[in-house]
């Protein structure tokens, strides 16, 4: 077993004279085209000496300490899933020596064993105390075995280890635990083993962190990321290719994370995948540390394709290549320790060629002494350039983040049944209200009184079209004037669509039926007689009119009852999805629908029975309302007389009898002799001397029919409203919430488990609730750590 040497403050770490500023310090203008200017400035880049102050600088070391314990306090809360936290991750094909070079730097030893060793990332944060040497190992949970977010939860695996040699086992069995999620951790402290290859899972992002403090070390922290795969044998699993690749990728893409390279001299550069991917995703090599490993495994030849790395040659890093030399497994098998291990190191690079020969200024990127000492100055400055932007990119993910929440639906109560009855009682009280009319021109009411109108005009349609004319005369197109005493009771458009004023032919009033010209209701008169006496008429003349009428009442009714039902459903419907489409997954909104339809239905069907009732009530004529309808009948029959006698120019005739002079004198003599008789007469009253109409019975039926109509069809267009109103508008709201409960089984013993499952979320708000809560969390939690750092 070895430790960790003491940072060598002798080396020659910064520039060539020893003081002022490092000259890889120096600021230069960056391309444009470099994405990761911002951060990894030109202050970071290393022209060929290895400038930079390292932590151990006394000066600044407690300032950095500060910085770095804050940046792995945010790490443990799982905030780097949010913000791109400075960080160095260590890299390399499997067998390429990152272990041994991760011992080398923190002074422990890592689990070793066949194939692929390392399955987990493993945090290392090291940490240079006045105390002695410790180590806390830790468990990172920030995903579930499927690779989801789940709150950050941060695990101490055991008690604080003061040994060095008891690290290794320690480190294996909290992998086990890592790789076994779901299995309580402290079985595996206590040394559980798991079958081989029964693992839960093969890889994990979750991670192990090991917090080392002592006297002998540096401040650094750095992650070691699972070997990428070339090829797996016969009981291994071909997606663990990709599987690690893609955990490597997840670090390295990150803008603010220090690739640190691990390269093997055995294998041939071109072939090692690690590289690719590091070039992959830092294409100008501005961030990325190159390593070179095993160097004493260089085919003999070749030497030179290797040191021209280390001049910085080819593949250009602008923080350079280093190379270590790492005790052999023969030599760890025989117990070399840490001081021997690094003295070794240094006899390798000052004995060997062509090592010993390189050029002094390129003797600071041999060993791994110095290459800690640089880790430490680019993470530093690393973190103090990224603080203030963490800030910033902190505070803004929290608000996009409770944005974010903010438009989710509500979450579901902790109170599930006095949830459910809040949200029925605002329903209930919501619809009650609609149904009795809100001052709104596009309220419900307001909707269905439109469509009331129009059914009154409807019905009014159907008002008898009579002529008192015979149709014989109907060649003549003649014109019934309008009915000037229903001109103020009426508001019906009297217009025909043809609107042929030209020839002033338009009927006054818009009747869809056929004209039924006098002559036919005479005949039809004359039919209906059986046994009565010549001079009567049977009234089955006007009832088998009205029937008639009242048959073309259905339609429109009708009509409006399905428009009146669409409005309510659709308004209904509406209603319900306002109040009910936040909860759950749907299926309250859908119940209650199911359920308020249903009760809409029953209610639509007694109004559609009153509708049918008042139809059969209008299909015996019958009234009350006496007065009215002796009034209209006696109005209509002047009515129809008054278009007859015009028809036949009675008056004019004896108007003009008058006027002829010859006969002026027989006229007067007519009245004179009238008079004598006591008769009082004008000119105008020598008509009613003329025989009677022919066709008086005739008038006497239409006016009795249209005058029935006006009565009984102002009754329709009243009642069919009303009753449509009270039945299934009002009639929705009366037992509505009786019908809710009853429906929704939200009242006896189970309603509680009943109102739970009620609530329950779908599960892709489930998931994104809890994971923009845990991420909020989190999100809260890092910017406490940031108030708390005092710089």
């Amino acid at each position: 077993m070895f430790g960790i040497e003491p940072v060598d403050r002798s080396s020659s770490c910064s520039g060539s004279n020893g003081h002022g500023p490092p000259s890889g310090l120096t600021p230069r203008t960056s391309t444009s085209n470099d994405s990761m200017t911002s951060t990894f400035p030109n202050l970071l880049q290393s022209t060929g000496t290895n400038g930079g102050v390292g932590l151990a600088d006394p000066a600044t070391a407690s300032q950095r300490r500060g910085m770095l314990d804050l940046i792995n306090r945010l790490r443990n809360t799982g905030v780097q899933r949010d913000i791109d936290l400075p960080t160095i991750a260590v890299i390399g094909n499997q067998s390429a020596g990152k272990s041994s070079l991760i011992e080398s730097i923190s002074g422990i030893t890592l689990p070793r064993s066949q194939g692929t060793c390392t399955r987990c990332p493993t945090e290392c944060k090291l940490t240079q105390a006045d105390t002695p040497w410790a180590c806390v190992v830790k468990l990172h949970f920030i995903t579930d075995e499927r690779d989801s977010p789940i709150k950050a939860t941060v695990l101490t695996f055991g008690g604080a280890i003061s040994n060095k040699f008891h690290v290794e086992e320690r480190v294996r069995r909290a992998q086990r635990a890592i790789l076994n999620p779901n299995t309580d951790y402290k079985k595996f402290l206590e040394g559980y083993e798991v079958p081989s290859g029964a693992n839960e899972t093969s890889f994990s992002r979750n991670y192990v962190s090991l917090e080392i403090s002592g006297r002998e070390l540096a401040d650094l922290s750095f992650v070691d990321l699972p070997g990428l795969i070339a090829s797996v044998g016969h009981a291994g699993n071909a997606n663990d290719i990709d599987l690690v690749k893609s955990l490597v990728i997840s670090y390295i893409e990150k803008p603010s994370c220090l690739i640190l390279l691990t390269v093997a001299c055995e294998t041939d550069f071109e072939n090692q995948g690690a590289h690719h991917l590091a070039k992959q995703y830092d294409p100008n090599g501005k961030r990325t540390v190159g390593v070179l490993t095993k160097p004493d495994r260089i085919p003999l030849g070749e030497e030179e394709s290797w040191i021209r790395l280390i001049r910085n040659e080819v593949e250009h890093l602008d923080n350079n290549w280093y190379c270590v030399k790492q005790p052999s497994s023969r030599d760890i098998s025989l117990g070399i320790n840490w001081m021997e291990a690094r003295s070794m190191e240094k006899e390798f690079f000052a004995g060997e060629r062509p090592w010993s020969g390189l050029d002094s200024h390129l003797h600071q990127f041999l060993g791994t002494g110095r290459l800690t000492e640089r880790l430490s100055a680019i993470l530093a400055e690393l973190i103090a350039r990224r603080l203030p932007e963490i800030q910033d990119e902190l505070q803004t993910i929290i608000v996009q983040t409770r944005s974010d929440l903010e438009e989710l639906p509500p979450a579901p109560s902790n109170n599930p049944v006095g949830e459910i009855h809040r949200v029925l009682n605002g329903f209930v009280r919501e619809l009650s209200e609609l149904l009795k009319g809100t001052p709104d021109e596009n309220g419900l009411i307001q909707t269905m009184r439109l469509h009331s109108e129009a059914f009154k005009r409807e019905i009014y349609s159907t008002a008898p079209n009579f002529l008192p004319w015979e149709q014989k005369d109907s060649h003549r197109r003649l014109r019934l004037p309008p009915a000037k005493f229903l001109s103020n009771e009426e508001n019906i458009d009297t217009e025909d669509e043809d609107d042929d004023d030209e020839l002033g032919l338009t009927p006054p009033v818009a009747l869809r039926g056929n004209a039924i010209y006098i002559d036919e209701v005479m005949q039809r008169a004359w039919n209906g007689r059986t046994r009565e006496l010549p001079d009567y008429y049977p009234f089955v003349v006007q009832a088998d009119y009205i029937s008639t009428i009242v048959k073309k009442w259905q339609a429109p009714a009708v009509e409006l009852f399905e428009v009146v039902n669409s409005i309510i459903r659709e308004c209904v419907g509406n209603l319900v999805e306002e109040h009910f489409a936040h909860l759950g997954k749907g299926s309250v909104m859908q119940a209650v629908l199911m359920i308020v339809h249903d009760h809409l239905g029953e209610a639509a069907a007694r109004a559609k029975q009153r509708i049918d009732w008042l139809l059969q009530l209008e299909g015996t004529p019958a009234t009350l309302n006496t007065l009215h309808y002796i009034d209209y009948r006696n109005k209509f029959l002047g009515h129809y007389k008054g278009c007859r006698e015009a028809n036949h120019n009675t008056m004019s005739n004896v108007r003009r009898l008058a006027a002829d002079h010859p006969k002026v004198e027989t006229v007067n003599k007519a009245l004179s002799s009238l008079n004598e008789l006591g008769i009082s007469v004008k000119v105008d009253d020598l008509t009613r001397l003329l025989p009677a109409d022919p066709l008086e019975v005739a008038l006497g039926i239409m006016a009795s029919v249209r005058g029935y109509f006006q009565v009984a069809y102002k009754r329709f267009v009243d009642m069919v409203p009303l009753a449509i109103d009270y039945e299934m508008v009002r009639g929705l709201e009366r037992g509505l919430d009786e019908t809710l409960l009853e429906g929704l089984q939200i009242t006896g013993k189970d309603a509680y488990e009943r109102c739970v499952a009620m609530l329950q979320e779908p599960a892709a708000i489930a998931s994104k609730r809890r994971e923009l809560s845990m991420k909020m969390e989190r999100l809260r939690v890092a910017r406490t750590e940031l108030k708390l750092l005092s710089v």
